[in-house]
């Protein structure tokens, strides 16, 4: 059945609500996402007692005021956006028509927990550290990480609190610029970026900081065969696939670019090429020399990849090896609602592998993510609901979604503690339906990847943008890859339009 709005909801044109509406939700999920270690992954080391005392001190005195802070900041943007869409009388332009006043408030606020986050690089290193020496604590981790509430890398949620200034800061600025100077809520949104920036300009070094040990983290748990992965004056450059050449042909491999600090090597102008099973160390013999070699050697990885169309096919050529599908995955494709019954069940064996880490993706898609393109989706997530259109009928399915990651998370509502379905956009292109798709509804667009095709409706203009905006910029490797989306056989097959769900 199609999906329509009640029609007695009072739904305001201002771009102005509409902003607004997306603090809200991005709010939600991103208290969702502080539940996971406040809650849920407390809830886990307690039981088993397998912390120690001074890093629980560490890591719980310095999450757990930043939620309380959050839960307030939440409550206080629900009732003033419950009076914006309240009886018509509310809506005299007025006290119910603005934010500035909660945001300015609370942004001069955040101020005070500069500490707080300032001391997450110690937490996100003491907490692998006791990792590697605690095995108790090391099994709850990754047995933790394999629960659906877990639905990123456990340290990726370390990072969100810092992130979440960068969103307050990129929303406040859209309502600022929204804003003429003489509005009633101008002044008090313009001071509230002022002090927002302040904060995040404060901590800029310690998000790209952390942002690079969480990524090394992530490699060196997800990947057998590399050790001591973290060191100091190490960082992260690329990840992605490539195809090696050998006696058998052509063997899909997974390479991992990272810079090493000069003082590590004691060699100037170093970088390195991670392999499972090899790591080549080289030097350049200037600054200049080394930039060039790094900027030459991702075009080379591109212009390898744009030359697959039309390349013709070696001889001797093999089948390229990949990991199995998991049996339980399951295809949003269902023909109509009908089809679509009793697909939660088959959910309840949840995978024993997050098949939407950037890793697992780059190898099924053949394709690369770099540090810019995880820098800008950062800047990239958003969370809403959206109308998810049936594959084989006119019907609609209303969902709360939640795109983090370069992916798209789909739950019931947003009170729901996990996702029940995942899609990696890495790959995907996003645009506008064309006449021949036969969409005749407003605000709809498009995710394709190959034959996979999906249409999402948003509630309005501006929203509609929003979710264009920030899939096209957080995908922006893929769409400077064009051989991603290629006619021949190669080893995509296993995670390409993914999603897990149940449809209504």
């Amino acid at each position: 059945m199609d999906y329509e709005e009640p029609r007695h909801k009072r739904v305001p044109a201002d771009e102005a609500y509409f902003i607004v509406k997306e603090i809200l939700a991005t709010e939600r999920t991103y208290l969702k996402d502080l539940e996971v270690i406040t809650v849920w992954f407390r809830s886990a080391v307690v039981k088993e007692d397998a912390m120690p005392v001074t890093l629980m001190t560490l890591l719980f005195s310095n999450i757990d005021p930043i939620y309380e802070f959050h839960r307030g900041f939440l409550r206080e943007v629900e009732q003033r956006l419950a009076l914006w869409e309240g009886p018509s009388k509310a809506h005299t332009k007025g006290s119910h028509q603005r934010i500035g006043d909660i945001l300015l408030r609370n942004m001069r606020q955040l101020k005070e927990f500069t500490s707080y986050f300032q001391r997450h690089d110690e937490v996100l290193t003491e907490l692998e550290k006791a990792t590697k020496r605690c095995k108790k604590l090391e099994a709850v981790y990754k047995e933790f990480e394999l629960q659906k509430v877990c639905y990123l890398p456990l340290n990726t949620f370390l990072l969100k609190p810092i992130q979440r200034l960068l969103h307050y800061r990129l929303l406040l600025r859209r309502l600022c610029g929204h804003y003429t100077p003489g509005h009633h809520d101008y002044a008090d949104c313009h001071d509230a970026l002022k002090a927002i920036t302040e904060v995040t300009t404060t901590l800029q070094h310690i998000l790209i900081r952390l942002e690079n040990l969480q990524k090394l983290t992530e490699l060196q748990r997800d990947l057998v065969g590399v050790e001591n992965l973290i060191a100091p004056g190490r960082e992260f450059i690329r990840e992605g696939c490539l195809h090696k050449l050998t006696k058998k042909g052509l063997q899909q491999r997974m390479f991992f670019l990272v810079e090493e600090s000069d003082n590590e090597w004691s060699v100037p102008h170093c970088f390195t090429i991670y392999a499972a099973q090899k790591t080549i160390v080289v030097a350049a013999s200037t600054r200049l020399e080394k930039e060039k070699w790094m900027l030459d050697l991702n075009s080379a990885i591109q212009a390898a990849k744009s030359g697959g169309d039309t390349a013709p096919a070696l001889p001797g050529g093999t089948a390229c090896t990949r990991p199995p599908r998991s049996p339980n995955e399951v295809s949003l494709e269902q023909e109509s609602e009908d089809d679509a019954r009793g697909v939660r069940s088959s959910l309840e064996g949840h995978g024993q592998h997050r098949a939407n880490t950037t890793m697992h993706v780059c190898w099924y898609r053949n394709t690369s993510v770099s540090r810019a393109d995880h820098s800008a989706a950062v800047e990239n997530q958003l969370s809403g609901y959206l109308l998810r259109k049936f594959k084989n009928s006119h019907g609609w399915q209303k969902l709360w979604v939640v795109f983090t990651n370069f992916c798209l998370f789909f739950y019931k509502t947003h009170q729901d503690d996990y996702p029940l379905a995942s899609l990696p956009l890495l790959g995907y292109s996003v645009s506008i339906p064309r006449e021949a798709d036969g969409i005749h509804k407003d605000y709809v667009f498009k995710l394709q990847f190959k034959s996979h095709v999906y249409f999402f409706r948003a509630e309005s203009k501006y929203t509609f943008e929003r979710w264009m905006e920030v899939i096209q910029g957080a995908s922006s490797s893929a769409g400077r890859a064009p051989s991603i989306v290629q006619d021949g056989p190669q080893p995509s097959s296993g995670l390409e339009g993914m999603v897990r769900g149940k449809e209504e």
